[in-house]
């Protein structure tokens, strides 16, 4: 099935380069329906022709491409981000689990978003990651409030400071919540680690990444080893101790 598109950018070379990118490499995926260059413009085309897919930019002049969500009370499209924007936002879309590219854009970073697009249709949900994305951005607090967690069933939204500890698990990772429930994701426990914030996540062995908060206690005596709040006992590799010893204490203000 072929991804229709509208493509909204305010620089007439952004655009035409991803429209010549497309067509020369990606037709038989992606049929460009529409190109617009403002936000305004943008919802008129896509009110008009229904589009799967929205390559939006987000620094636009007037109202940035993060306005374009004002206009809908569902979103029932894909949204890929363009944009060389500051670090805060991207880190925003991560947490969303939604796409970018970075300017300028190039045929391998498209090809790329475009497989992880085909390989999650059957469970997305754009709607529930678009209004995560929009309540991280919306977050009085510098930190995340929430993520999306991609499962075998779809996306599970979690609270970041509920998480306790993630446990890889092959090519899937076990998160633990506070509440004592557990999400199967179905990432890598370094893809979590990357997307985890580093001062409140640490990697104390190849198998395990804590949150430093809910740590109750440290013991040396025979291995290395911690109790978490829950009362479960994780070991820490001898060759990640030390860090995580300064990382223990930087935490408590020591």
């Amino acid at each position: 099935m072929i991804w229709t598109s509208v493509i909204i950018d305010d620089e007439r070379k952004s655009r035409e380069t991803l429209q010549k990118i497309i067509e020369k490499y990606f037709s038989d995926q992606i049929s460009i329906v529409y190109l617009a260059e403002n936000v305004q413009e943008g919802v008129t085309a896509i009110n008009k022709y229904s589009p799967r897919l929205v390559f939006l930019d987000i620094e636009m002049p007037g109202e940035n491409g993060f306005k374009l969500f004002d206009y809908f009370n569902y979103y029932n499209f894909e949204v890929i981000f363009t944009t060389a924007y500051k670090q805060y936002a991207i880190d925003a879309i991560k947490y969303s689990a939604l796409d970018y590219l970075l300017k300028p854009i190039n045929y391998i970073d498209l090809k790329e978003v475009l497989k992880r697009l085909e390989e999650k249709k059957e469970r997305l949900t754009p709607n529930t990651q678009i209004e995560t994305f929009l309540a991280n951005m919306n977050a009085n607090s510098a930190e995340f409030n929430k993520i999306a967690l991609p499962t075998m069933d779809g996306y599970e939204l979690e609270r970041v400071n509920n998480i306790v500890y993630c446990q890889a698990e092959e090519n899937y990772t076990k998160i633990v919540t506070n509440r004592d429930e557990v999400i199967m994701v179905a990432k890598t426990l370094k893809n979590i680690e990357n997307l985890l914030p580093e001062k409140m996540f640490f990697r104390i062995h190849k198998s395990y990444l804590v949150n430093l908060n809910y740590i109750k206690s440290y013991s040396k005596v025979q291995g290395y080893k911690i109790t978490l709040e829950n009362g479960v006992k994780l070991d820490v590799a001898t060759r990640r101790n030390d860090e995580f010893v300064r990382a223990l204490t930087r935490k408590n203000g020591s």
